[in-house]
């Protein structure tokens, strides 16, 4: 082996021990006090270079119209001010910087952004007359969208939709809306929809980096490849935690396996017991019922329907931490699946599963609380 190729294999050795870092040269950024820090992945052109941020549909800026504000421009939608990022989450939130959203909302295309709404619920927007317009309760104009011959609305009550297509009002257009939480107002409207759209996105993938503090970027004389440096270590040397380990992860691992198979037999026979044997009180019951010429009667398909339904995002997010299961089936949400909530006690179950137990059962199956509807039709004109 000559002298060259002995200098290119030590080269090679050495760099193989230098710890892989990302590119060093970025910096946080921010376009005035207040706003959101800039950095991996989004890009705050032209102060950070280009290999500061993950692709071009990250890069924000600071607008020029003298408030200085974080401005993302989405394809085929427009610009949109930054009010809160959320790494750790990979959130986020937007907003019309001329204050009229449901606007902005109705022409939103996210197909060519690498963004999709947190949750998302579907909006019917009704324009109708203002002379005929009858004060609805749980309604209220929009009114950067309104002027003084007409009125314009937005629902995602089928009820109040079927209620105002029945009046002389006129369907603007359905669309979904990426809202920070899906049983938001109940379901019923937004009455200004200026809350800001919640958008996540799902690459890169940098949230466990974050959770553990580290920073995460595109790695050094690299084009794509992501990394995570500065991640929190254990305080506990690798030595340690092998002894540990081996002394005492065994024999706790033996316990909790035990443990664990006591739990699966109890809970699997009281699941084989309540699906396969119906409980005795419930037969007298209803035995009783129908003798006395009763019957157990559930809800109707409209009210049925106009619970709030969603389609669960990555994240799996609920407003009850606690929600992970479905208490019908017992299965666990997964990420797109439909869910279904009482508006009552937000009490969340598949879709699925609570359409077939509220056409059979009045009462909510986890606080046996009777579901009031959202919005009853005698109270429309209220």
């Amino acid at each position: 082996m000559d002298f060259t190729k002995i200098i290119t294999f030590s080269l090679l050795i050495f760099s193989l021990l230098i710890p892989t870092r990302i590119t060093a040269t970025c910096t946080n950024a921010v376009c005035r006090r207040g706003d959101p820090i800039i950095r991996f992945p989004f890009r705050l052109k032209p102060h950070q270079s280009q290999s500061c941020g993950y692709d071009k549909e990250f890069d924000l800026t600071c607008d020029t119209n003298g408030v200085n504000r974080t401005t993302i421009t989405l394809p085929f939608s427009g610009n949109f001010t930054v009010e809160m990022i959320d790494y750790a989450a990979q959130e986020i939130w937007i907003n019309d910087p001329n204050n009229c959203l449901p606007k902005r909302i109705l022409t939103l295309n996210l197909t060519s952004t690498p963004f999709s709404g947190v949750y998302s619920r579907r909006f019917s927007f009704f324009n109708c007359p203002t002379s005929e317009y009858l004060p609805l309760r749980p309604l209220n104009p929009i009114t950067c969208l309104s002027d003084e011959n007409s009125t314009v609305f937005a629902t995602a009550s089928p009820r109040v939709v079927n209620y105002l297509s029945s009046q002389s009002c006129r369907l603007m257009k359905t669309v979904e809306i990426p809202v920070r939480w899906p049983f938001y107002e109940q379901a019923v409207s937004f009455s200004e929809l200026s809350d800001n759209l919640w958008l996540t996105w799902r690459v890169p993938r940098c949230f466990r980096c974050e959770i553990r503090g580290g920073k995460c970027g595109i790695k050094s004389n690299s084009s794509s490849e992501i990394i995570c440096s500065d991640a929190h270590k254990p305080a506990i040397p690798r030595r340690a935690r092998y002894a540990i380990a081996i002394g005492a992860g065994i024999p706790g691992t033996l316990i909790l396996f035990g443990l664990f198979c006591f739990v699966y037999s109890k809970i699997n026979g009281c699941i084989k017991r309540h699906r396969l044997v119906p409980h005795p009180e419930i037969n007298n019951t209803r035995a009783h019922f129908h003798q006395s010429g009763i019957s157990i009667m559930g809800l109707d398909g409209p009210t049925i329907d106009s619970y709030p339904k969603i389609v669960l995002g990555e994240s799996k997010r609920l407003p009850k931490t606690d929600d992970v299961t479905c208490p019908i089936c017992l299965s666990e949400y997964e990420p797109k699946e439909t869910l279904r909530t009482i508006p009552s006690c937000q009490h969340c179950f598949h879709a699925n599963c609570i359409d077939e137990w509220l056409k059979l059962n009045g009462t909510c199956p986890v606080c046996r609380n009777s579901p009031e509807q959202i919005l009853p039709s005698e109270n429309l004109n209220s």
